[in-house]
């Protein structure tokens, strides 16, 4: 029966460079209750699967190497890659992160070249769009990661931003259409989630006013940005819209919004 195990920056490269998919949940010791709950569990069940957590404010490395803001966040990593990432995760991230770990395994040999610590954040997303795995949820994306994330995730592959906040019924309405969404446009659009309370710097940059907010970009352009909480038909619209949307590549630009976390 696996236990959790708790890591640290001195021990973290050992456990990502190893052959089994990692679990890996960053935190201050505010997690929920669910979550833990089910983290303990599914490691117990899941021995082919490494579940591991680490405390953010005595980890400063590890922290700043998944640029990891304030707030609880779920890791699924696989040969070197970051496979999906969960803000302020529930119990119910769990079976859907795992789901995406075994669909990597399968995918792609393991990868002989150790990543540590010590490399560069940027370096490291670099590497996380050149092999990255097909996304079949939304991800969330902060102030440090919007521009590798969102802006330069991929070229004509458009991608859907929402920008939100844990408070906001219209949001949670949105929500599940944009769960539902991600999964079935697998592979033509990136749906992206940007909590505005955690990135004051993307909502004031955007002059985002009202939420939700939904704005698309495509090539780097932004191609549409309206508030509202839109019925799954005007979703579906939208992405099949910017899916067959011709944008040119623009000029290299300086487009990172400014503001970290």
């Amino acid at each position: 029966m696996a236990d959790v195990i708790t890591l640290n920056d001195a021990t973290l490269d050992e456990t990502l460079n190893g052959k089994q998919p990692l679990m890996l949940v960053f935190h201050n010791g505010d997690l929920r209750g669910d979550f833990s709950t089910a983290f303990t569990q599914t490691a117990q069940q899941k021995q082919d699967i490494t579940f591991a957590k680490i405390t953010m404010a005595e980890n400063p490395a590890a922290t700043a190497l998944f640029n990891i803001g304030k707030k609880p966040v779920l890791i699924g990593w696989y040969n070197g890659i970051e496979v999906v990432r969960r803000g302020r995760p529930w119990g119910t991230d769990i079976p859907l992160a795992i789901d995406m770990l075994e669909e990597a395994r399968r995918q792609m040999p393991i990868n002989p070249e150790p990543i540590t610590t010590e490399a560069n954040a940027t370096q490291l997303q670099t590497q996380n769009k050149e092999q990255h795995i097909v996304d079949n949820a939304p991800v969330n994306v902060t102030d440090s990661t919007f521009q590798a994330e969102a802006i330069d995730y991929s070229d004509n592959m458009p991608v859907l931003i929402d920008f939100w906040a844990e408070w906001c019924g219209p949001c949670r309405a949105v929500a599940p259409v944009l769960e539902k969404l991600a999964g079935e446009y697998a592979g033509k659009i990136r749906v992206a989630k940007v909590d505005v309370d955690e990135n004051p710097g993307l909502a004031q940059y955007f002059q985002v006013m009202s939420i939700p907010t939904i704005m698309i970009l495509k090539n780097r352009t932004q191609i549409f940005s309206q508030p509202g909480a839109f019925p799954e038909e005007a979703f579906r619209d939208l992405i099949d819209q910017a899916i067959e949307l011709d944008v040119p590549q623009p000029e290299a630009t300086d487009a990172q919004p400014e503001g970290g976390e």
